[in-house]
């Protein structure tokens, strides 16, 4: 199934039950070897894992794929992800120079339930900030009976920058956030090479 979604709206709605999600970048292509369920992906800010020693399985930084995609600024762009595992929650997207430049994960509120304590929402730009490019996308809560697939458009700022660094975080609520790496967040980042519009004004804010 996918959901067509003009990005150019928030929707945010109430978010309860489940367990570990995982997505797929699709599009634009990933700057990291994703397997099926979209792993390494639980690292700030592009990826990866830690070692877990409970499971015997080792670090796995992730492997560059060397894709490069080529953008023209002042457009709109096709984002595509695939939730390969369900967890309700919502998406971001950041877009920067650097990976150190990137925003941290969002601020998260926590409260008890009866399954001990966990996330239950997470700080939404609305309207966005720089270097946020759209925030609170594709919100969820309900169990899809296949494979969920998100698909809308993201605004690409007007500017020159080779190599510059897309962001997608998905924010899961429900989630105890105890696991190896913790957070409530998995992450995938892509590489753009975005060529400025000159009969636009360039964006200063980048």
């Amino acid at each position: 199934m996918t959901r067509r979604i003009l990005l150019t709206a928030l929707a945010i709605a109430s978010l309860t039950t489940a367990a570990d999600a995982h997505f797929i970048l699709v599009s634009p292509a990933a700057s990291l070897v994703q397997n099926r369920l979209g792993d390494p992906q639980k690292i700030a800010p592009c990826g990866g894992v830690s070692a877990n020693p409970a499971r015997g399985t080792l670090a796995n930084p992730g492997v560059p794929t060397g894709a490069i995609t080529a953008v023209k600024g002042g457009t709109m762009f096709p984002l595509l992800v695939t939730e390969s595992i369900y967890h309700p929650g919502h998406y971001r997207v950041a877009l920067a120079r650097t990976t150190a430049q990137l925003p941290g994960d969002p601020e998260v509120t926590t409260g008890p339930t009866d399954r001990g304590v966990r996330s239950q929402s997470a700080v939404i730009l609305n309207p966005p900030v720089a270097p946020v490019l759209l925030d609170g996308l594709f919100p969820h809560n309900e169990r899809p009976q296949q494979i969920q697939s998100w698909e809308g458009e993201i605004p690409i700022p007007n500017i020159n920058c080779q190599g510059c660094v897309l962001q997608v975080v998905q924010f899961m609520a429900d989630h105890p956030g105890i696991a190896v790496d913790g957070g409530f967040n998995y992450h995938h980042c892509a590489i753009l090479n975005i060529t400025a519009d000159p009969s636009k004004p360039i964006d200063t804010r980048w």
